[in-house]
């Protein structure tokens, strides 16, 4: 990580959400890093709740590439598990720790322009960078916006954004530096061994072998999106562990570094 950004986007993954623990460190070491004058917005998912609250309704979850197929009649679902119950999940965990935050989704204080990224998906929105007034007012005081990955359009319509994608965008909004936590240490190779450091070249070969598939395929194209715009290392790490999130406050690299070559 470059030791010059004041400002970093740490995306979390909604399985962060069923972990108490993972959630009070995670909050402690921001806390740490705010107090040393690091500006922060996390960016979170939420999936293992959407998922439960889609079940309790009877709506079946299915996903394309990654990407959760998002139906007009499931949309309230998961906005309210998104918006709603994640986000006021981790605002209570930043509380807690002692953390100033507001919770926020894509929707406000435009910050970003929002639009149905493909018909065969229903409500998924893509979003690109709009306005970064209100987020750097936020950050000017010091406190934590909490991002959803909720967007609207401009036509009114509410939409479901991944949130590795919406975390992109908001590091390219504000150019700041992004890390990807998960509930892995970073990208696995075949045997389950820890990649230090991945390029697009070597992206593709794992994807075409069948390594990176799914949420990390996900992940890794957004980590490289950045990458290559920005011309720095992302970095895709884990919240599970507290080394890591030490190492992360120190300034130091974590996980698997996706480099923009």
């Amino acid at each position: 990580m470059t030791k010059n950004s004041d400002t970093l986007v740490i995306k979390v993954g909604g399985a962060l959400l069923q972990c108490e623990m993972g959630m009070a460190r995670l909050m402690d070491t921001a806390a740490k890093m705010i107090a040393k004058g690091q500006r922060i917005i996390l960016v979170h998912g939420g999936g293992c709740l959407v998922d439960e609250q889609l079940t309790a309704n009877g709506m079946k979850t299915e996903k394309l590439d990654g990407l959760r197929v998002t139906p007009a009649e499931q949309i309230p679902v998961i906005v309210g598990a998104l918006a709603g119950t994640s986000n006021k999940v981790l605002q209570a965990a930043a509380i807690k720790a002692g953390v100033t935050s507001v919770g926020m989704s894509l929707a406000d204080g435009n910050i970003v322009v929002a639009k149905v990224k493909d018909e065969s998906l229903g409500f998924v929105g893509e979003v690109a960078p709009k306005d970064a007034m209100y987020l750097e007012f936020l950050l000017s005081q010091g406190w934590l916006p909490i991002v959803s990955s909720i967007a609207i359009d401009e036509s009114g319509q509410q939409l479901n954004v991944n949130a590795d994608q919406a975390a992109t965008v908001l590091a390219k909004l504000v150019d700041a530096q992004l890390v990807l936590l998960s509930d892995v240490s970073g990208v696995l190779d075949g045997k389950g061994q820890l990649i230090q450091s991945l390029n697009r070249a070597q992206v593709e070969d794992l994807t075409n072998k069948g390594v990176i598939e799914k949420g990390m395929k996900v992940k890794v194209e957004a980590a490289l999106d950045v990458a290559e715009l920005m011309g720095q290392t992302v970095q895709v790490a884990s919240w599970r562990s507290a080394d890591q999130l030490a190492a992360l406050s120190n300034g130091q690299s974590i996980g698997t570094q996706i480099q923009p070559n």
